[in-house]
C-alpha cells in the first residue's frame, strides 16, 4: 500500500473562536464554511437538510509517533488504538463532524458544532439523512464517562 493520493479542498472553515476554545461537540460554536466558487453549484438543495457531515483536514495536527494512546491523555485509562478513539492523533488527520446547518448564504454555510480551527481546509460536505441515523449503538464504558458528555 504505497500509493499516494492528492486532493484539493472544496472550502475553508472560518470562525471567530480562538483555537484554545475549540472543544469537541460544543453546541453553541458557530463556524462558516466558505466553499470555493467553482463548487458552489454543488450546494444546490443543501439548505433542505437540517444537518450535514463535514470532512476536514486537521492541518495543524502533527502526525503521531504512536498508534496507541490513552483516551484524552489520561494516565488512569488503558491505552487504546488510534482507530478506537476519536482523537486528532491519526496517520491521516481527517476530521469528521455532524453539524447543524444554520443557514446557506450563496457559497457560505453557517454551521453549528464544527470542531475545526479557523482556516481548516474542508475536504467534502455530505447531507446527513436517515441512512446515517443509528439508534442502537454500542460504545465502551469509558466513552460514556461524564468528561466525554456533550457540552451545552
Amino acid at each position: 500500500m504505497s500509493a499516494s493520493y492528492t486532493w484539493s479542498p472544496i472550502g475553508t472553515v472560518h470562525t471567530d473562536v480562538p483555537d484554545e476554545d475549540v472543544p469537541r461537540r460544543r453546541r453553541d460554536m458557530l463556524s462558516t464554511i466558505v466553499v470555493d466558487p467553482r463548487y458552489e453549484p454543488g450546494l444546490a438543495g443543501v439548505e433542505a437538510y437540517s444537518h450535514l457531515i463535514v470532512l476536514f483536514w486537521m492541518h495543524r495536527t502533527p502526525r503521531p509517533a504512536s498508534l496507541v494512546h490513552t483516551p484524552h491523555g489520561e494516565p488512569d485509562q488503558p491505552a487504546r488504538g488510534t482507530f478506537a478513539l476519536r482523537s486528532r492523533n491519526r496517520p491521516n488527520p481527517v476530521g469528521l463532524a455532524v453539524v447543524d446547518l444554520v443557514a446557506r448564504e450563496g457559497s457560505r454555510l453557517i454551521v453549528r458544532r464544527l470542531d475545526a480551527f479557523d482556516g481548516t481546509p474542508v475536504i467534502d460536505i455530505k447531507p446527513y439523512d436517515y441512512y446515517d441515523v443509528f439508534t442502537d449503538i454500542r460504545v465502551p464504558d469509558w466513552s460514556n464517562s461524564a468528561r466525554n458528555r456533550v457540552r451545552t
